[in-house]
């Protein structure tokens, strides 16, 4: 069986964002001082998780924010960041760098609500949710091809020392519950084919969490309200979810969310860590 554990992180934020005006595609703000505070908690928070890959936007604020959480991680200050244009924010078209009210009149004129509402020369959630089902197999996929080049390389019995095992990789036990960390194991140490860090945006990690969850029955945390689930992750929020593939089968993902849009890290910063529905 193959297993392997996902982080994902929004980006720290811009001063586009406390001013509430889109971003999307074409509108590629860097973080604010606020925002490198954010990722600089993140990275804190995540210190001492043992990625083996990282995989960020190409949009200069996910770009910002992964490369100061790498830098604060007590073991993968070295490891190279992939750019992936997948990863992007959800395309606004003509609304990008205009205020989110503007986008809700739009909306409105067009008889249609958001987040459905498509403005024109924008991507629908349809087209962002196949970029997001597209690159999740990417890293079905590689998961497998590293447990079948461990296997080879060590046989079925044995797995290197570069494996995480997960009592390590949770700074987050105290934010779910015990059922969810111990997944049916008794709470036993488990290892990792992969651990997996995702820098991406607001809008594009709640398509891909939807389609965890109505495409693929992703199991969430107990605790968790429908009001929780629709929200946008605020800035450097965390989600991890730990993925089985049995017999390495690709179709078939078993999904557990540990935690959703995790922001305990960010008591201190100062900022707001309320994200707007509106996206």
């Amino acid at each position: 069986m193959v297993r392997f554990g996902l982080t994902v992180v929004r980006h720290g934020e811009t001063r586009y964002n406390k001013d509430k005006i889109l971003q999307g595609q074409g509108v590629d703000e860097p973080l604010s001082a606020t925002g490198f505070r954010q990722a600089d908690a993140a990275g804190l928070f995540l210190s001492s998780v043992k990625f083996t890959h990282v995989f960020s936007s190409d949009l200069l604020r996910a770009k910002q924010t992964a490369a100061t959480i790498l830098g604060k991680n007590k073991f993968c200050k070295d490891l190279e960041i992939k750019y992936d244009a997948r990863l992007r924010e959800r395309k606004y078209g003509v609304a990008e760098g205009r205020p989110l009210t503007e986008l809700k009149a739009m909306a409105k004129a067009a008889g249609e609500q958001c987040p459905s509402f498509t403005p024109s020369g924008g991507e629908t959630l349809d087209e962002v949710r196949e970029r997001a089902r597209d690159f999740f197999e990417f890293l079905c996929r590689l998961a497998v091809e590293l447990e079948q080049k461990e296997q080879d390389m060590h046989g079925a019995a044995s797995r290197s020392s570069g494996a995480s095992e997960e009592h390590l990789v949770f700074p987050w036990t105290n934010h779910c519950s015990e059922a969810e960390l111990s997944s049916g194991n008794g709470g036993a140490s488990k290892i990792l084919d992969a651990n997996i860090l995702v820098v991406s945006h607001g809008a594009y990690m709640r398509n891909w969490i939807g389609y965890f969850v109505s495409d693929l029955n992703c199991t969430l945390p107990t605790n968790l309200t429908k009001s929780q689930l629709s929200s946008v992750s605020p800035n450097t929020g965390v989600s991890h979810f730990i993925i089985k593939l049995e017999n390495g089968n690709l179709l078939k993902p078993e999904i557990t969310c540990v935690c959703l849009n995790q922001d305990s890290h960010l008591v201190d910063v100062g900022a707001e860590c309320v994200a707007p529905k509106v996206f």
